[in-house]
């Protein structure tokens, strides 16, 4: 009896979670539908934003939520941040709103694609490895993948949803370790705004290679591990 109660209790939150990310799914397509094209598109992006005046930085988090659930890459939006609200603000809401949208998408695959996904682990190897290393080393494992900033982070959202990782861990990892790779990406909006405002190049170069280093430090850790 007890064994039955736990069960069905664990069945009816499930099914709460469900109808919330389902909810929320509902609540935000038709923001999505009406704005995800601009995502595309960096001109009428700028001018989206710019033409809310204050709204501006809200518009602005829930398209990086939008695109982050739906998989579509936010570099763009990351880059226009810092064209709208320089490198300190920029990166402070690109910050803000790709950590909320990891974690709807986190929850998404959970609540919908977990079980899916557990039925054939044993059949996706990539799964499989993720899944081990999150019950060795949780928070450290999610900060290192996160730390390269050309991982291909949405996928990353859906495969650490559908692992056994607690969302804590999991949203903090992902909040400090997207850190360094906003900036450089801010950075570069911001010097390729000033370059095209003949401000010179030199400050564009010189973020585009502290995003190149950074996209190659895991590689060189690995290596200099492997030696």
């Amino acid at each position: 009896m007890l064994h039955g109660g736990l069960r069905h209790r664990h069945r009816l939150v499930k099914g709460r979670q469900r109808l919330l990310v389902g909810t929320l799914g509902v609540i935000l397509l038709p923001f999505a539908a009406q704005y995800v094209p601009f995502l595309f598109d960096q001109m009428h992006l700028v001018e989206l934003v710019e033409s809310h005046g204050l709204w501006g930085s809200v518009i602005f988090i829930l398209l990086h939520i939008v695109a982050t659930v739906l998989g579509v890459p936010g570099v763009i939006l990351t880059i226009v941040g810092g064209i709208l609200f320089g490198l300190i603000w920029g990166s402070v809401l690109s910050l803000v709103g790709a950590t909320l949208g990891a974690m709807g998408a986190f929850w998404m695959a959970r609540y919908l694609f977990l079980d899916w996904a557990q039925k054939r682990v044993r059949d996706r190897k990539l799964l499989c490895s993720f899944n081990q290393a999150v019950l060795q080393y949780p928070f450290g494992f999610v900060l290192i993948v996160r730390f390269a900033p050309i991982s291909p982070f949405n996928l990353v959202n859906f495969l650490f949803g559908m692992t056994t990782i607690h969302w804590f861990p999991y949203s903090m990892g992902t909040l400090i370790g997207i850190i360094p790779g906003v900036i450089a990406y801010t950075w570069i909006g911001v010097a390729g705004n000033d370059a095209m405002h003949g401000k010179g190049p030199w400050p564009l170069i010189i973020a585009c290679t502290c995003l190149a280093v950074l996209s190659a430090m895991p590689l060189l850790l690995r290596k200099r591990s492997l030696t």
